[in-house]
């Protein structure tokens, strides 16, 4: 394997004034399992460069002529000899095009470590579509730049495999640092005002005057703004080699990085953070990204600054904890993200199929009838409906899946409008050919009650069973309409099955068959395990407003949005990752789960008022990948797990604080996570619910103890 790596033009690959794009791709390159395949591409006028395998790009001043295209070109004329397998630039989408139209058939991949949307190249939604279609990676170095790059985007242009995170990485210090501090307060980056220096010069200024044995030490230059700071204990150091501010971190006590921009990441507080320092952090872009414990200021103002500082000066038992945490939670390492790089260089596809077919001919013929997605390309097909046709699949019984709004859509005509009818003549047409001993149907809304009506009467010995997973509280959304929805044809099938407890539900007839089941996990969508890893976000919610819709419908507000901006707010130092509101467009399938894969715990939160045992499908993604369910209590799930297992709030006050204690405390977190996981999916899969729904349906007398049931 052959890997080019090209830096952006004149970025300084050396050691003497190197930037974040050098640094990242140096440290990753030298701790490479393909080290010696790689070679770093770049154009700068510094004798000394780092000393990894390096070919310098020259150019001669040729008027009328972009130097940036004249560099690109250069490198395509050295790729048409040498023929990489991979080539990796970075921070440089304008590149791409030029590239991919001069060498076709070329892995290229393509780094981010700004934002996307300030970028030539990528500003564009039509721009982002051309990367998405020609990049086989696209890498970005933080969450925050990731959804920059998904910003108007409609989800069908989103292939997730393509997306990755791949933080920039920092050396981990000692934990014998933490003897060496000394009462030093740093601040290191350009004195300007995007990076909040006119703030820290004045607080700074405040904090010495009232703890003279403390001295700030600021490293760094700005020739465009002058901010003056003078104090005898302030040191301005001006620029230092990569190598200096480390030895200055390591014996820093505190360390501020206020930027009032939106970092796309942040070298200056993971670094600080690696050597263990008290960090404090702007809620800024990546920046909260950077770091596992710190403090995080949503209100950048010198008085907060100030007050802050004096805080960890004055606690020394809060500042010991911040530094004790910072070194020891740090993940981030050299090794640790060169990993995730050289995975992704080396990855193969694999096909697996996680269905297990047992053959009898005395087993079931089950017809299920369910909205399967076909048309939406993959994007819902991690559903309820599928995962109770896992069950059905795994329990051995002959399953034919019937795709009704799919059938819907393909069918409609100038003469059937809506498509229900031939809908409907279609699934007379399937009985016949299938003759199935059950049909299931999950919110076939288009199937008529005169239909099955017509299917019983014809096949007397079938059985026909509904199930429904929609809110069902007076005070929550479509509550009318789902009703309706469930009334329709509950005089002609011969049980029901709802993921509300019947019990709160005044409109169901006391004559019908009528279950309680849960949300089912199954063990082919479920397979993260969070609560074995560290994980970079403290709190994950996703929202939709409809999922056939996709995206943000523009103006549409609901209680969801308000619990969350709120609980936001009042939860200081906490990383959210949320999806759906603020102009963040939701996210599906494979994004979904590889989103979650970096969260500790998941809010289980569902539109209206809490109601006995509902919740939408998200509690499975949640609690079933081994994140820590946060729940409300007023859905009564406490009747089926503990503390232990889940996290049951009474409001946003009560939720926040126990959110802030379990992301202060990692062991409780991977325990609840751990406990809520193995019973859910013990006690609550898909196997199971497929087994009752049938058991239920055909009236079998079972002794098995199903545990909602209890």
């Amino acid at each position: 394997m052959k890997i080019s790596v090209l830096l952006p033009y004149k970025e300084n690959f050396s050691p003497n004034y190197p930037g974040a794009v050098s640094l990242f791709v140096f440290e990753t390159s030298r701790n490479s399992i393909f080290r010696n395949k790689i070679t770093v591409y770049g154009s700068t006028s510094l004798k000394k460069k780092f000393p990894i395998k390096y070919q310098n790009i020259s150019l001669l001043n040729i008027p009328l002529t972009s130097q940036t295209k004249n560099y690109v070109n250069k490198f395509i004329k050295i790729e048409n000899e040498k023929k990489s397998s991979i080539i990796e630039i970075h921070n440089r989408p304008s590149y791409v095009k030029i590239i991919s139209n001069k060498l076709e058939k070329r892995i290229i991949s393509l780094y981010f470590h700004n934002d996307p949307l300030s970028m030539d190249g990528s500003k564009s939604i039509s721009d982002r579509k051309f990367l998405l279609k020609k990049c086989y990676k696209i890498i970005f170095n933080s969450n925050w730049s990731k959804k920059r790059f998904l910003e108007g985007l409609e989800n069908k242009f989103v292939n997730s495999n393509k997306l990755s995170v791949f933080y920039q990485s920092a050396k981990k210090g000692s934990i014998s640092l933490l003897n060496k501090k000394e009462k030093w307060i740093t601040f290191v980056g350009k004195l300007n005002k995007a990076k909040g220096y006119d703030i820290f010069s004045k607080a700074i200024i405040k904090v010495l005057n009232k703890n003279p044995t403390w001295k700030a030490k600021i490293i760094g230059d700005e020739k465009r703004e002058k901010i003056k700071l003078s104090h005898k204990n302030a040191d301005i150091l001006g620029f230092k080699k990569h190598g200096e501010v480390i030895n200055i971190f390591k014996k820093t006590s505190i360390a501020v990085a206020c930027s009032r921009w939106e970092e796309p990441f942040g070298r200056t507080s993971l670094e600080a953070s690696a050597n263990g320092c008290a960090v404090i952090i702007t809620n800024k872009g990546g920046l909260p990204e950077t770091v596992t414990n710190a403090k995080i200021l949503n209100n950048l103002t010198v008085k907060n600054l100030e007050k802050n500082i004096n805080r960890l000066i004055n606690n020394l038992k809060l500042r010991k904890k911040l530094q004790s945490l910072s070194v020891k939670n740090f993940s981030l390492t050299h090794e640790f993200v060169t990993k995730t790089i050289d995975d992704y260089r080396s990855e193969k596809l694999v096909n697996t199929n996680n269905f297990f077919t047992k053959k009898n001919i005395n087993n079931l013929r089950i017809l299920h009838i369910t909205n399967f997605n076909e048309r939406l390309d993959g994007r819902l097909f991690f559903n309820t409906g599928r995962r109770i046709n896992n069950g059905f699949i795994r329990l051995g019984h002959s399953v034919l899946g019937f795709s009704d709004r799919d059938i819907q859509k393909y069918y409609r005509s100038l003469s059937d409008l809506r498509g229900a009818k031939t809908l409907n003549d279609k699934l007379k047409k399937t009985c016949y050919n299938y003759k199935p001993d059950l049909i299931v149907m999950g919110h076939a809304d288009l199937i008529s009650a005169d239909q099955i009506q017509e299917l019983k009467e014809d096949y007397p010995k079938v059985k026909i069973s509904q199930w429904f997973l929609d809110p069902l509280n007076k005070k929550g959304p479509d509550f009318n309409r789902n009703k309706e929805r469930i009334l329709d044809k509950i005089n002609v099938v011969d049980s029901s099955f709802l993921t509300t407890s019947p019990t709160v539900l005044d409109f169901l007839p006391k004559d019908k068959d009528i279950h309680y089941i849960p949300n089912p996990s199954d063990k082919s969508f479920e397979i993260l395990n969070n609560y074995n890893k560290s994980c970079n976000v403290d709190v994950f919610f996703a929202l939709s407003h409809g999922v056939h819709r996709g995206v943000l419908k523009s103006g549409k507000i609901d209680d969801r949005i308000n619990f969350v901006n709120n609980l936001m707010n009042i939860t200081p130092d906490v990383k959210f990752d949320i999806y759906g509101l603020n102009n963040i467009q939701p996210i599906w399938a494979d994004h979904y789960f590889k989103t979650i894969a970096n969260a500790k715990m998941g809010l289980n939160l569902s539109r209206g008022e809490a109601i006995k045992y509902y919740s939408s499908d998200r509690i499975t993604q949640i609690i079933g990948n081994g994140l820590v369910c946060l729940i409300d209590e007023k859905t009564q799930y406490k009747n089926f797990f503990n503390d232990k297992e889940m996290v049951f709030y009474k409001n946003t006050n009560d939720l926040s604080e126990k959110i802030l204690r379990i992301a202060n405390d990692d062991k409780l977190r991977k325990t609840i996570a751990k406990n809520g996981k193995n019973k859910y999916m013990k006690y609550f899969n898909s196997n199971l619910v497929a087994e009752f729904i049938i058991n239920k349906s055909l009236g079998l007398s079972n002794k098995k103890n199903f545990f909602w049931e209890r």
